[in-house]
């Protein structure tokens, strides 16, 4: 309906079946994301491996790799919360009339 200011549409509700997909969907875009974050570790624990080899003390590699390591921890317990959050706010049913 167009009354002139806004366009009103009439939707049916999102089915079971697609909010399942959705949230299969978005499960995937939260793994890549997570082997974003692995890469990003990785290449930090090999940059700092090098370095090692450059003459960097050792206990300052190893202190490195642990915040690494803790950055790491932190971004997947992030991204495993956004990811419960999604999920919870895509398989709730909203009905308004």
């Amino acid at each position: 309906a167009n009354n002139g200011e806004s366009i009103r549409l009439c939707m049916p509700p999102v089915t079971e079946e697609r909010r399942r997909a959705l949230v299969k969907n978005s499960n995937q875009a939260g793994e890549d994301a997570k082997i974003g974050v692995r890469t990003a570790r990785r290449e930090a624990i090999d940059s700092l491996k090098k370095e090692l080899k450059n003459g960097m003390p050792e206990d300052l590699e190893k202190d490195g790799e642990a915040e690494v390591q803790k950055l790491h921890d932190k971004f997947i317990a992030k991204i495993e919360a956004m990811l419960a959050e999604k999920e919870k706010e895509i398989m709730k049913v909203l009905v308004e009339i």
